[in-house]
């Protein structure tokens, strides 16, 4: 039998982070980055989940210095490009009673970035914190870009998938087939609609559309905003939605409005939220539409609660919460890795 990539819902015992150092795209406002990872792992941990951190070695003893020493942080001392590690860290399958890692080939969301060091993550460093061998898919694609329920109905966007900087003249189809053996995908629906302006990734379906475990979708809708230049794109998305998974309920996010300094409109999205555990870490950016957003996930997610977590930092990046981590469901790492992990601060001594 085929693995098939687990949904964020499952119980987790660790989240992926990569700590931001001064030679990622986050120097010019690195404390303020980081103190919002500094808040993201304490509600993480307060999910009752652990965080593996991957720290440039310069940086370690700082990190130290700043967490509680009760924290569940795993430092993983690494050489990384950037922090977006949704998109380069592995995903997790499940086959025949074991969670296996799954990588793909990571190249800066079609060559847009250096991502040389980035790509290395997984052989270097991570797979050694796992239970079982990995798989790999000889294919450039991002977590980001998938996302995938409890049946094995993976989402993607055909706007992201068709740069032919990933995979040259790769069709759907290849996708469809590559997707369905790695990650064993029984259905898929690839999107044509929605797009964030400002959005490096061509249009990443956790920016955009979500699955719910009751059957539900959220979408990063625009319907308090019908005059914004998103509103017929984001619009157009619903009605795809309600055309191609019309057994789906829809919950609708608000759009916030969000510039950077030099007037570029940032791709804020309320959809690119964490699932953990009973929790979901929520991403807002201090503008008037957050409380909309936090009451529409929790009608969306009754039997969560909903966290919401200051991100407009990292919009400031084109990035947000769900770019900056990866989850591992539980039963993924070895026994003596969960054990460190849950044992306060420390750091892991690679071979």
């Amino acid at each position: 039998m085929h693995q098939q990539l687990l949904p964020e819902w499952e119980s987790l015992e660790a989240v992926i982070l990569a700590w931001p150092h001064q030679n990622t795209d986050w120097a010019p406002w690195l404390n303020t980055a980081r103190q919002t990872y500094l808040t993201l792992i304490d509600q993480i941990n307060t999910a009752g989940v652990g965080v593996i951190l991957l720290t440039s070695s310069d940086d370690v003893s700082d990190v130290q210095a700043c967490l509680p020493l009760n924290a569940k942080v795993l430092i993983l001392p690494a050489v990384f490009n950037d922090t977006w590690v949704r998109d380069y860290a592995f995903l997790t399958c499940h086959k025949e009673g074991e969670n296996i890692p799954v990588e793909f080939r990571f190249n800066g969301w079609g060559n847009k970035f250096d991502a040389v060091e980035d790509n290395k993550v997984n052989q270097r460093y991570l797979f050694d914190l796992c239970r079982n061998e990995a798989i790999h898919s000889n294919i450039v694609a991002e977590g980001g870009a998938l996302e995938i329920n409890a049946t094995g109905h993976l989402l993607s966007t055909s706007l992201c998938l068709l740069n032919p900087e990933r995979n040259g003249d790769f069709s759907l189809d290849q996708y469809r087939d590559e997707f369905a053996a790695k990650l064993g995908a029984t259905q898929i629906t690839i999107l044509e609609q929605g797009h964030l302006e400002g959005d490096d990734t061509d249009g990443h379906i956790d920016t955009l559309v979500r699955f719910t475990p009751n059957n539900s979708l959220i979408i990063q809708a625009s319907y308090n905003r019908r005059d914004d230049s998103h509103f017929s794109s984001l619009d157009a998305l619903c009605k795809e939605c309600a055309v191609q998974l019309p057994n789906h309920r829809q919950f609708h996010l608000p759009l916030p409005a969000i510039y950077s300094a030099d007037g570029d409109r940032l791709p804020a999205s309320y959809a690119n939220f964490l699932i953990c555990n009973d929790h979901i870490l929520l991403p807002v950016y201090q503008q008037p539409e957050d409380d909309l957003a936090i009451s529409v996930m929790q009608l969306a997610y009754p039997h969560h609660t909903i966290v919401p977590v200051n991100c407009a930092i990292l919009v400031q990046q084109y990035g947000s919460l769900h770019c900056i981590s990866m989850q591992v469901p539980i039963n993924t790492l070895k026994a003596e890795v969960v054990s460190q992990l849950n044992n306060g601060v420390s750091v892991y001594a690679t071979q």
